[in-house]
């Protein structure tokens, strides 16, 4: 492991604090502030930088421009509330997103305090539904739901180096909540994150971006927790840590992908705590070229989580077709390899549930994706062409329901049976994708070195299926491996196209 800790990004030493409230911004939640916080911004950063200053009140706002040396403190009581008209948003030309706060191509940027920044998500994005619905609005709406690059976000910062983000609460987006797109030298600490008011509310978005802290966090999102993407093919996420952080989602805890084009290497995830998940505690996919790399996760308590562990390699944008080259210019596409390689996952108590773990929460995942019989806790599915390629599991403990009932779907370990199963290398990766499957606790398949250390898997009931079924797998070490179900006699163990190391 390469990876090293990241400084917090500089912020401006002994710079000057200029208020909102000189530029004439006006903290009542009915006055328009747009352009006296931007009045604040350029000449606080014409001045060589410093702090704009918010004190308490409710500063109303639509778009507005971070720049250079620049940061918004918003004291204990002060809220930036996003407009509820969409007409007071900009889509930036450069990203084509959203945003109530940008910040493109800066440097030594921040947002302290301990202040609240409020999109009014819901509000907003429903009454862009009635413009669109009146014809005033042009979107290509999809489940009577705007595209989410046209619905704000919190915060985008797109190329920037050396932010600061820390201390603030985070709330009610209309799309995703804050995203880092091919930043560097980044520090989000102490951030309180309310995401859930909307469809494709993330938490925390990470972009192509290389040197990021994220610590001390707590996130409660309608969508991803935890969100790494690679957008390019010719950047990645590199060199990231993340730690003593909290999270509950009805999508995924800690995810790289789905849109993974370029990859992530060099990260290492401590101390993590996720419930009332509805998908995966932990998934890391590379479908689309990505590259995964030297990503050690080390101390996960993962509580009413659909999913525990979900390692997946795929080819569902690494077309040619898909790239948009026509068949006379095939030979010129560079076409990228996904891998994944060298993955640790360590130190983790899981509970998986048998009823929907995000029950009850505002935009709750669909029911009609859930299985049938309660997925394995792990899984770990390459394809034929692309196989996983050494992982480690070591000091996990993990409890599910069990009670797998064949009478639902019957999915046996036979060698016809597991040859029947489905690559699905083209779709989007979930692990409810196959719906059933032959095992209750492990499914392994297209591995090449894969090690179980001191890991213990307990059924609450008894299962039809034994516990740990492997495909395709080379290299499988099993040391000190348990299984605690009240099904005496039965096989615990199926291999199938599987050596085994001693």
């Amino acid at each position: 492991m390469t990876l090293v800790a990241v400084a917090a990004a500089a912020l401006s030493s002994g710079a000057a604090d200029w208020y909102a409230t000189d530029f004439g911004a006006v903290a009542d939640g009915r006055t328009l502030n747009s352009a006296g916080i931007q009045a604040a911004i350029d000449y606080v950063s014409a001045q060589g930088g410093g702090r704009v200053v918010f004190t308490p009140g409710k500063f109303l706002t639509g778009t507005v421009y971070l720049k250079d040396g620049v940061t918004l403190h918003l004291e204990a009581g002060a809220t930036l509330l996003g407009s509820p008209n969409p007409w007071d948003y900009t889509k930036d030309s450069y990203v084509q997103w959203t945003s109530m706060i940008f910040s493109i191509k800066q440097k030594n940027i921040g947002i302290t305090g301990e202040g609240t920044i409020d999109c009014q998500g819901f509000t907003v994005a429903n009454h862009m539904v009635e413009y669109i619905h009146r014809g005033l609005f042009e979107d290509p709406m999809k489940l009577d739901r705007p595209n989410e690059t046209n619905r704000p976000e919190n915060i985008y910062f797109r190329e920037c180096e050396n932010v600061t983000v820390t201390g603030i609460t985070l709330r009610n987006p209309a799309s995703w909540n804050q995203t880092y797109d091919q930043c560097r030298n980044v520090c989000l600490e102490g951030l309180t994150v309310d995401s859930k008011s909307y469809w494709n509310n993330d938490g925390i978005d990470i972009v192509d971006c290389q040197d990021v802290v994220i610590r001390n966090c707590y996130v409660d999102a309608a969508d991803d927790v935890f969100c790494f993407k690679s957008h390019s093919h010719d950047h990645m996420c590199d060199n990231i840590l993340i730690e003593n952080c909290t999270g509950r989602s009805s999508a995924n805890g800690i995810k790289f992908g789905t849109v993974s084009k370029g990859g992530f290497k060099n990260f290492k995830i401590k101390n993590m705590t996720l419930f009332d998940t509805y998908r995966s505690a932990i998934t890391f996919a590379a479908v689309d070229g990505a590259e995964i790399e030297n990503i050690e996760v080390d101390g996960v308590r993962s509580f009413h989580t659909g999913n525990v562990i979900f390692l997946r390699t795929g080819d569902r944008w690494n077309k040619i077709h898909s790239l948009g080259v026509s068949d006379r210019d095939r030979t010129n596409v560079r076409r990228k390899i996904p891998c994944m390689k060298n993955v640790v996952i360590r130190n983790v108590y899981a509970e998986v549930p048998s009823d929907k773990p995000d029950a009850g929460y505002n935009y709750e995942g669909p029911v009609e994706d859930l299985p049938r019989n309660i997925s394995p806790a792990i899984i770990c599915a390459g394809i034929p062409e692309y196989h996983i390629e050494g992982v480690l599991l070591e000091n996990i403990e993990i409890v599910v329901p069990g009670g797998g009932n064949p009478i639902y779907a019957r999915r046996d370990a036979t060698p016809e049976a597991l040859d029947a199963i489905p690559e699905m290398k083209d779709y989007y990766p979930e692990f409810s994708q196959w719906k059933e499957l032959p095992a209750w606790g492990a499914y392994l398949r297209h591995i090449d070195g894969i090690t179980f250390r001191n890991v213990s898997f307990r059924a609450l009931a008894p299962d039809y299926r034994p516990c740990i079924v492997t495909d395709d797998v080379k290299d499988l070490k099993l040391e000190g491996v348990t299984f605690d179900e009240d099904a005496s006699g039965k096989n615990q163990t199926v291999t199938y196209k599987t050596t085994i190391v001693k």
